[in-house]
């Protein structure tokens, strides 16, 4: 009888659950849905200058005829670039920081140089880097590595510094080794700080991919904000925009499907 009661219970709370996280969905709808509907009749009322704001109706017409365009391939490049810094800056940051974690003579001689690296506006090494790597996809791949590197760094060696030190000292004093500690605890123990990395990192790739195809690209999301700014074709940039911000969520919930996969 209580155990039916229990699971009545867990029935409900479940539904409520459930129930919660429609309502969130159909609220945020809602709000998109209102936004759009309310922008689109004060561009029609000429309350608000069209042409400089654009309108959804013209921001769709826009984007029919990008896909006839190559729209699929401005979107791969975007896509490759944001994935090959993401991955390269993801995988050296960590390196690095297991590096540093492993040397504290080390970690004390870079901290300060990494604290004035990451407050260094990354933009700024654009030219710089141009010249040193040549224009086109390689620079824009070290861009976006620039801007996600030392935040990697950073987080991953905070995360290790901070790893349980009651934990540390018990393996210690069983002669555990250095490797040992930190394939079997460190590592381990900083999951969660890797996987916050991750989100943090897919956003700065997609940032640091964008300035660079802003500097120097003929393809790329970021080129045809450029371009449409340029020839004042303020319809296709809220488009590139609109796009840019679909696709950053997609690459979003492609880093929240690997924490699922990473967690089982």
């Amino acid at each position: 009888m209580k155990n039916n009661q229990i699971s009545k219970e867990r029935k409900e709370y479940l539904k409520q659950i459930k129930l919660n996280k429609f309502l969130v969905i159909l609220t945020q709808i809602v709000i998109l849905v209102g936004f759009l509907a309310i922008w689109e009749i004060l561009a029609n009322l000429k309350l608000i200058d069209s042409f400089i704001t654009s309108q959804p109706s013209r921001i769709f017409n826009t984007f029919i005829n990008l896909t006839s365009n190559d729209l699929l391939k401005h979107i791969k490049v975007t896509i490759y670039e944001t994935i090959v810094g993401f991955a390269l800056g993801t995988i050296l940051g960590v390196a690095i920081a297991i590096i540093l974690w492993w040397s504290k003579f080390l970690a004390k001689v870079s901290e300060p140089f990494l604290v004035v690296l990451n407050s260094l506006p990354k933009v700024a090494l654009g030219p710089i880097i141009i010249i040193w790597v040549g224009s086109g996809t390689p620079a824009i791949i070290v861009m976006a590595i620039a801007i996600s590197l030392i935040v990697t760094i950073l987080e991953m060696l905070n995360g290790f510094l901070k790893t349980d030190k009651e934990i540390i000292k018990m393996a210690t004093t069983f002669k555990c080794t250095k490797l040992q500690l930190l394939t079997k605890i460190i590592i381990p123990s900083n999951i969660g700080t890797f996987i916050n990395s991750l989100k943090v990192n897919i956003g700065l790739s997609l940032v640091g991919v964008i300035s660079g195809e802003f500097l120097v690209s003929k393809a790329g999301l970021g080129y045809l904000i450029v371009y449409g700014g340029q020839v004042f074709k303020l319809d296709l940039v809220m488009t590139s925009v609109i796009i840019l911000g679909i696709v950053a969520g997609i690459m979003y919930g492609g880093v929240l499907l690997l924490e699922k996969f990473i967690r089982k």
